[in-house]
């Protein structure tokens, strides 16, 4: 633990109980004392705060002084549409490489007159390289080392967060803009990683540890670590880089084609550009090989990551694997997420899991496991 990093809350994390383990270079709270399944359902049923700093902030500041040229600079490496992304809004995206797998996925938002990107930690010094290497002569690429990142996550995190500034009750879904808390400004977004309504905040990193302390104040309030983290965003179908997502996968393989908008397809105005664009496209109107499905095992028994699928309970070659696996709390029984052949993907078939060596079976199950409770 003495060569990881910290976050600014680090000394609060201490204070609060957590359990801290290695994560993404960095020393980070795995649990705090009401435990993973205690906060998991805290924060589906009132407000959870998170400590997200351990991601990569940064901002690409167009040379030119045009937005559009970072915006049009951008898209030469993500398969979505940057040029429309209006002021004060958010996107998810991902850098895709030049055989059409993902190198990270990310959000981009909108801030008038240049652009902010979150990456994720694992990643970030490989996203940055990236952005310096193709967006350099286009771009100032400024990584944010003097902010910390929070996240309030729950139906009451509306409630909250309004007591300190009334503005966030009029914010929708992926709005993104520029509040003040204590007297200083802060990059809030309505967004987040567990399939609830919440909020991302920004905030310089003297007045991280102040605003935390006032957050956890409130009663409906309690602070949640990396492990219910994981669980809540499993529930809400979401990809995690490295497991659900890599170099290897496809964003159509992934499911993930709902990001790609129809100017960057084919026959649209800004068709292709993108590294992998051929297979991306093609994928697109011909449909991938495997498919990332959702995956209700039987009994109590949890299919990890690894678990390998099959078509039948015996003999036969595997027909994918697991990639995210756990309890899912917030509805009382085990759940996956993996990849099938194509032919196997259908909702609702039976497939079987390989745990301890005996063959379990399971359902194909539409994603999210959970509806996700986004403010339109």
């Amino acid at each position: 633990m003495a060569d990881l990093k910290r976050t600014c809350l680090h000394d609060l994390h201490l204070e609060m109980g957590a359990r801290m383990v290695p994560f993404a270079g960095y020393e980070m709270p795995v649990q705090y004392r009401l435990g993973v399944m205690k906060e998991h359902l805290h924060t589906r049923a009132a407000a959870g705060l998170f400590d997200v700093s351990h991601m990569g902030q940064v901002l690409l500041r167009p040379r030119s002084g045009q937005l559009e040229d970072a915006a049009e600079a951008l898209e030469t490496l993500v398969p979505v549409s940057v040029l429309g992304l209006k002021e004060g809004r958010q996107r998810y995206a991902m850098f895709t490489n030049e055989t059409g797998g993902i190198l990270d996925d990310l959000m981009i938002a909108n801030r008038g007159d240049h652009l902010f990107v979150v990456v994720n930690a694992a990643c970030k010094l490989a996203d940055v390289a990236h952005m310096r290497t193709h967006l350099s002569e286009s771009c100032e690429i400024e990584v944010v080392e003097d902010r910390s990142l929070i996240a309030l996550q729950g139906p009451r995190a509306e409630e909250v967060l309004a007591r300190f500034n009334p503005y966030v009750e009029g914010m929708r879904f992926m709005d993104s803009v520029n509040l003040g808390f204590f007297g200083e400004e802060c990059w809030v977004s309505r967004s987040g990683y567990t399939g609830e309504d919440g909020f991302e905040i920004s905030v310089p990193n003297g007045k991280a540890e102040e605003l935390a302390h006032a957050l956890l104040a409130m009663e409906e309030v309690e602070p949640i670590g990396l492990g219910a983290r994981d669980s809540l965003r499993l529930e809400a179908g979401l990809c995690l880089y490295g497991h659900d997502i890599d170099e290897t996968t496809s964003p159509v393989e992934a499911a993930l084609e709902w990001a790609i908008q129809k100017v960057r397809r084919r026959g649209g105005e800004r068709e292709g550009g993108f590294p992998g664009a051929a297979r991306i496209l093609r994928e697109l109107e011909e449909g991938a090989g495997r498919r990332r499905v959702g995956i209700l095992p039987e009994g109590r028994a949890p299919m990890r990551e690894g678990t390998a699928l099959f078509a039948g309970d015996e003999g036969g070659e595997p027909i994918g694997n697991v990639t995210s696996g756990a309890f899912g709390p917030s509805i009382g029984r085990p759940v996956s997420m993996g990849y099938v052949a194509i032919e196997h993907a259908t909702e609702g078939s039976t497939i079987y899991g390989e745990v301890r060596g005996k063959r379990l079976p399971a359902t194909v199950s539409p994603l999210p496991f959970r509806p996700s409770t986004y403010k339109r």
